[in-house]
Order: structure tokens, then C-alpha cells, then sequence
């Protein structure tokens, strides 16, 4: 899990292993190695970026999970497709919020437990991921999505989210999931991955309409 206020102005998206994410599945993190250099300039040439020293990534807090008061979360972000998401539309069902970004391994595999949950969950449930990343990562947060055959909406978050602040206070590592319940309040949150198995058995257990 990575502090999003350390690395998610990253102005080239990284895996842990220094590649891009989209290398890392193709196989291609030797390649890459010999690389970079070359495909770092040129993506800073062509974004206009600065190159960012290099720093120690801070040690991940335990994962835990927290059951928290009811609290109503309003929120409306635009999806990659250009449509709006907010707490609004969303009601009426239990919603995963699953927080994340490209450069960060565990996002992946967060993202990819989050679309097991939504396609196997009873009764339905809504799923929405949240990119923490600026907008010139939007379109890598493209590729992120497409690659991964995401079947729920994602977004890029706006800056008060980046540092933790926005609809979803105290939430500034990756990954990290929020519950909604029907009528759109917080009622559970998770910093760390959490398979599906465990993700289903957390929504079960606070819809409580389900029991």
C-alpha cells in the first residue's frame, strides 16, 4: 500500500519493479530497464514534465478494516467516458468505492478482486474506482482501465481527494475501499487489498437489508 501524497504526482506511472504497469503484463520489465532512460525523457518532453528525484517509498501501514458510524458521503466525479457518478445515482444499492492508481501493483489486483465481487455479488451491487492520480495520468488511467476489461465506471480524483480531504476523508493510500450502504452512507472502509471472498463477506455484513 503507497501514501498517494508521496507518489501520485509521479509525472511517469511506475510499477514497484521501476517499469510501467502496462510492461509488467506484457513481460517486459527487461526491456524496459534498458529503456527507460530514454522513454523517461521523452515522456517528460512530451507532457512537459520535470524528472522527480529519486526518494525512498514510505514503509505501508497493517492492513485493517474499520466499521464506521453511518456517515452520508456526497460526492460526483466524471467517468473516463465522460459521464458523472455521484452518491446520488448510486443509491439504492450497496456501493464498493475501491481508491487506487496505475504505478501501484496491488491496485491491480484490488481492481481485479472489486470486478469478481460486482459480477458474482447477491442481490446486485454498485462499484465505482476512483484514480489518484492527476489529470496529465489520464491517459494511462485509460489504458489501466481498458486492460484490466473494468465493468464499473472509473474516475480521476479531484485534488481534495488526493491529500485525503474531499468525500472520502482520512483515505490517502492505495488501495483502499469504502462501503456505502442503500441510502449512501459510509458504513465500513479498508485501507490494504481484501480478496473477494473477504470483500463480499464485509458488504454481506453490513446491508442490512440482506439479513
Amino acid at each position: 500500500m503507497k501514501n498517494v501524497r508521496s507518489v501520485a504526482l509521479r509525472p511517469l506511472v511506475m510499477t514497484s519493479s521501476g517499469a510501467p504497469w502496462w510492461a509488467a503484463l506484457l513481460g517486459l520489465n527487461a526491456a524496459w530497464r534498458a529503456l527507460r532512460g530514454t522513454v523517461f525523457m521523452g515522456t517528460c518532453a512530451l507532457w512537459s514534465c520535470a524528472p522527480i528525484p529519486s526518494e525512498t517509498p514510505p514503509q505501508p501501514p497493517a492492513h485493517r478494516s474499520v466499521t464506521t458510524e453511518p456517515v452520508m458521503r456526497r460526492f460526483a466525479f466524471t467517468t473516463l467516458d465522460g459521464k458523472t457518478v455521484s452518491s446520488g445515482n448510486l443509491r439504492g444499492r450497496m456501493t464498493l468505492v475501491v481508491l487506487l492508481a496505475t504505478y501501484d501493483d496491488a491496485s491491480q489486483a484490488q481492481a481485479r478482486f472489486v470486478k469478481a465481487v460486482l459480477r458474482s455479488h447477491a442481490p446486485r451491487i454498485n462499484a465505482l474506482a476512483i484514480a489518484m492520480e492527476p489529470p496529465q495520468n489520464l491517459p494511462l488511467v485509460r489504458i489501466f482501465a481498458d486492460s484490466l476489461d473494468l465493468p464499473y465506471p472509473v474516475a480521476l480524483a479531484d485534488a481534495d481527494t488526493l491529500v485525503g480531504a474531499g468525500p472520502f476523508p482520512g483515505l490517502d493510500r492505495v488501495p483502499s475501499l469504502l462501503l456505502l450502504d442503500r441510502d449512501g452512507r459510509e458504513v465500513w472502509r479498508h485501507s490494504g487489498v481484501l480478496d473477494s471472498v473477504a470483500l463480499s463477506t464485509a458488504i454481506a455484513e453490513h446491508d442490512r437489508y440482506a439479513r
